[in-house]
């Protein structure tokens, strides 16, 4: 027999229940405005990687090889969306161990539009993977930054690979999965009660530190240190920083898995920690250097947003304005005083701004968190909050640090041994673009109002091409 239909009484309390992001009594159905939300968060995060993070770090390198760092963020997004079908959603979010989900969600089985109660009561849980999918696209892709302009694109798609499942899978698991052992806030019997809200431990400390250690593998560019490797458009890197500013909200803000007050918080710590970050940082550079940079400006922007992740959801606005101070400052150290002391060729500074500055904020997230900007806090940390709660952050970091070293040692140390990471000198000189892909990224002969010469025409040389009207 078919159940009763629910009283008023009961469709009232689940009608409240999705204005507040509560669980539903007796109405089990994807709630409108909240999918609609989470469906341009997904967007918004895809918007980051492509084209933001492409043009962010295309207008860096060389114009030798702009195509080839956009060719390794398409290639992201493709190799891992096929990976994340295969297995990773599942492992990252299926119930199993503390460590590593289970199979329950292989080739997305049973992943279908209504939603899963585990992570959103109101949001398709097919729209709450395709979300989860896009933060696992983006992680790779910015370990591309550190490697840029000297690594084989067979050997980057297959560290890669093998990156996701031993670093990016298990992560996820830990500190978002239901079961996951640093989940402090979804999961009562975690053992390490963390909290991460968007990704400072399991995004930016992961590819950060993985960064830092695969381009020390990997080994300095030709001529490091021997002559100057300048941006080759700090306006499309600009481009770049204005659309990865506006995809972070669906990367913060969507994190609340619901249009809700808690999103506003996200959207609002955002706001301000990008824009103290932005203004933070060139200011240093005017104060030291004499002249405040677009480049500076970029960078303090980028710095901000990654600060503010694992905090966005859980700070006050004096809370957020607070961390953007310290995401233009320490950052701003790692990228232009430790790499230099150091010496290592982190060519885009993925390590400075995502490992560095994702480690600061796993930290602070630690002192700032309060429930007064999330009441999600008093569930199962009321007794942490306020008082060790930075005790745990220092476990989640210790434990992200060290998967993220170790396995990137051994992957980077087994591919250099089987397949080789880089290319020939010869063909890092001629760039990757055309060595590696056989195309080039701009072609004078064609803004100069010459086609391509045939193979028995004569190539006009650059000063025929100046003065050609």
């Amino acid at each position: 027999m078919n159940a009763p239909p629910p009283d008023l009484a009961t469709r009232v309390a689940d009608l409240e229940a999705y204005i507040r992001n509560g669980a539903p009594t007796a109405l089990h159905s994807p709630g409108p405005g909240h999918n609609a939300w989470m469906m341009t968060s997904t967007a918004l995060v895809l918007f980051m990687t492509l084209p933001g993070l492409a043009l962010f770090y295309g207008g860096l390198v060389r114009r030798k090889n702009i195509l080839s760092v956009m060719a390794q963020c398409l290639g992201c997004a493709g190799l891992v969306t096929i990976l994340w079908w295969l297995v990773g959603y599942s492992f990252a979010f299926a119930k199993g161990t503390p460590i590593l989900g289970g199979l329950e969600f292989a080739l997305l089985h049973g992943v279908t539009s209504m939603p899963n109660g585990d992570y959103a009561p109101w949001v398709s849980h097919n729209v709450y993977a395709m979300y989860q999918l896009m933060f696992a696209i983006i992680t790779p892709a910015l370990i591309v930054g550190a490697i840029a302009e000297r690594m084989k694109y067979a050997a980057v798609m297959t560290f890669i690979a093998l990156w996701m499942f031993v670093v990016y899978f298990p992560l996820a698991h830990m500190i978002w999965g239901a079961d996951g052992l640093m989940n402090g806030v979804g999961n009562p019997n975690a053992a390490i009660k963390a909290i991460d809200f968007a990704g400072g431990t399991v995004v930016h400390m992961s590819s950060g530190w993985s960064a830092l250690v695969l381009c020390l593998i990997l080994g300095k560019r030709t001529g490091f240190g021997k002559r100057a490797f300048l941006p080759h458009s700090v306006v499309l890197t600009m481009v770049g920083t204005g659309m990865l500013w506006v995809g972070w909200y669906g990367f913060n803000a969507g994190s609340a898995v619901a249009a809700d007050g808690i999103a506003a918080t996200a959207f609002t710590a955002t706001t301000l920690a990008t824009a103290v970050g932005a203004t933070v940082w060139p200011a240093l550079e005017w104060l030291t250097r004499g002249k405040p940079t677009v480049l500076g400006f970029c960078s303090g922007a980028v710095a901000g947003l990654v600060v503010i992740t694992p905090a966005s959801g859980f700070v006050t606005p004096a809370g957020a304005v607070a961390i953007g101070v310290l995401a233009g400052v320490v950052p701003y150290v790692a990228c232009t005083k430790l790499k230099a002391y150091f010496g290592y060729d982190d060519a885009l500074d993925t390590f400075g701004v995502h490992g560095v500055g994702g480690t600061l904020g796993a930290l602070l997230t630690g002192f700032f968190a309060t429930p007064e900007a999330n009441p999600n806090l008093s569930t199962n940390l009321s007794g942490v909050v306020g008082h060790t709660l930075w005790l745990e952050q220092l476990k989640a970091m210790g434990l992200t640090l060290g998967l993220s070293v170790v396995a990137t040692t051994v992957i980077g140390f087994a591919l250099k041994a089987t397949m080789g990471l880089r290319p020939s000198v010869d063909s890092e000189e001629q760039g990757l673009d055309d060595a590696e892909h056989g195309e080039a990224g701009y072609h004078p002969e064609e803004a100069a109002g010459h086609g391509v010469p045939m193979d028995d025409e004569p190539v006009p040389s650059a000063v025929e091409l100046a003065n050609a009207p």
